[in-house]
């Protein structure tokens, strides 16, 4: 069990009472939970899955394999044709432990998602991208998240669509980061159930996704007293998208699009969000829905990893 708070003696209270009821032992300051290794510094707290990682690499035997910088080819989409391949337990236990792995590995949801597509009949091609993966992972054990204090709260998201990219469906991909502050706090990467006639109503339906994601954190943070400085905004680099987002009254051909994703309007009309355009060079969330060039990758994982969050004493018991 983990406990933190924003005030010490209230957590040694609580820490204090959970013992009279239950036989428990302080652990002190927490350091290892589940996998994920907590280190305090000078910045706050660095999260980090390093020993998971290498055990990862050792259980697939690849602890000595050659780095890659990037853990998905660029352009690459997997379908179900091919050759299945020959040990189809071993590729679902490696895939499952890596997206065990995307806790702090934010970078790696898309292309660990993308093989968790095909676990009824893994093919050669999609072990070929498992690995890749795992090649990626032995270049980078000790990344992790970077959680540092802040005295102003703000909410912006970024999420974007890669239209009609499944091959075998045609469904389209959703990819969003939503960021308090500069703390990396929610991330998504997910086929669409549907196919999207056009480009435009799958980034809408992607928004409303992302912007249901935000209200569920902006009513977090309520209940925790947490005030934000500003109205959440979330980027997005479809103009059509925003124009549906901003404006009541649009042409006939977007009446298809399902009525429970007009929600997205409400919010932008009583000023509740804001919608407002980014160029695709600096969508954050091109990472989360396909394979991107080395230089986009890397930016955001230094966006991504360099995340803030306020310090909290935290400590850790076991109950015996």
């Amino acid at each position: 069990m983990v406990i933190t708070g924003s005030n010490s003696s209230m957590v040694q209270t609580l820490i204090t009472r959970l013992s009279k009821e239950f036989s428990m032992k302080d652990l002190g300051d927490l350091h290892y939970f589940l996998g994920v290794e907590v280190q305090a510094n000078e910045k706050g707290l660095f999260l980090s899955q390093t020993k998971y990682a290498l055990d990862l690499l050792q259980r697939a035997s690849m602890i000595d394999a050659k780095p890659i910088s990037t853990p998905y080819v660029v352009g690459q989409h997997l379908s179900t044709k091919g050759k299945l391949f020959s040990d189809p337990t071993m590729f679902r236990s490696l895939a499952g432990a890596l997206q065990y792995l995307t806790i702090t590995s934010s970078y790696l949801s898309f292309s660990v998602n993308s093989i968790f597509q095909f676990m009824h009949a893994p093919t050669e091609d999609h072990f070929h991208a498992l690995k890749r993966i795992l090649r990626y992972v032995k270049g980078t054990p000790h990344h992790g998240l970077q959680f540092h204090q802040q005295s102003t709260y703000d909410i912006l998201a970024y999420f974007d669509v890669d239209w009609a990219s499944c091959l075998d469906t045609r469904c389209s991909t959703t990819g969003y980061a939503i960021f308090l502050g500069t703390n990396l706090v929610s991330w998504f990467s997910k086929k669409q159930s549907t196919v999207s006639r056009s480009s435009a109503k799958a980034e809408y339906r992607s928004l409303a996704v992302a912007i249901a994601d935000i209200a569920w954190i902006v009513q977090l943070l309520r209940d925790l007293h947490v005030t934000l400085s500003t109205t959440p905004k979330i980027l997005c680099d479809n103009q059509s998208a925003i124009f549906m987002a901003v404006n009541l009254v649009t042409r006939p051909r977007s009446k298809h699009i399902a009525i429970d994703y007009h929600f997205v309007r409400e919010l932008v009309a009583n000023g509740n969000l804001k919608v407002d355009f980014i160029p695709s060079h600096l969508q954050l969330a091109d990472s989360l829905t396909k394979g991107v060039t080395k230089p986009q990758f890397f930016f955001f994982r230094t966006s991504s990893t360099l995340s803030l969050l306020p310090r909290s004493p935290c400590k850790g018991l076991i109950r015996e």
